[in-house]
């Protein structure tokens, strides 16, 4: 996601959607991004955003599904680890699309979808006990077609790797997940998008 992020950002207003607990804000700033708001569902996660970038950013409880945000606010929006909570793909990138300006640009990132096929889930502890959370699994090809039907345009697809000198000697995981690519990072242009979804209502900023 880094490395498909310009360095420079100064002018430019950053959109994090799904922020979290607001790394990439945090990176938006430091890259000199002019204003930067961070949209999440949680505000648990938001109170974490806030610890991280402080009154640097706006935080906005929010989902992926009707952001808060006015159309064409961003220049860049950013989207990681999040499209993998909402099942339909194309509902979500239309929305991180209309609140992107005209020539602007999406970066998203989830976990890959082989994991799917290799059984992995998203899991945390707590304690004891071991919570799964819902999960969506986007085939590339379903990428394709979403972007396709909302003509939003690829300009890069990377699948990286694992590396194993930043897995930690204890870490209990498939061992397969060291061939198979960990996630799917995806940048988008903004093109006649906004000819398309016109007429949809946005509310907020």
């Amino acid at each position: 996601m880094l490395s498909l992020l310009p360095a420079d950002l100064a002018g430019t207003r950053i959109l994090d959607a799904g922020c979290g607990s607001g790394r990439y804000l945090k990176h938006s700033l430091d890259r000199g991004a002019s204003e930067v708001i961070g949209i999440d569902l949680s505000p648990e996660m938001l109170a974490k955003a806030g610890g991280e970038v402080g009154n640097k950013a706006r935080l906005i409880c929010g989902n992926l599904e009707a952001i808060p945000i006015a159309s064409g606010w961003a220049g860049i929006t950013i989207c990681a680890l999040a499209l993998g909570h909402v099942e339909n793909l194309t509902q979500s990138l239309a929305e991180l699309g209309r609140v992107t300006k005209e020539g602007g640009i999406i970066l998203c990132s989830d976990f890959h979808p082989i994991g799917e096929s290799l059984g992995w889930r998203r899991e945390f502890r707590s304690g004891d006990t071991i919570y799964a959370v819902a999960h969506f699994a986007h085939s590339l090809e379903e990428w394709q077609q979403s972007c396709e039907a909302l003509s939003l345009r690829i300009t890069h697809t990377l699948e990286p790797h694992l590396d194993p000198e930043e897995i930690s000697r204890d870490a209990k995981f498939d061992p397969r997940a060291l061939e198979a690519p960990a996630a799917v990072v995806v940048r988008l242009q903004i093109g006649n998008l906004k000819s398309k979804i016109k007429n949809q209502k946005s509310n907020g900023i």
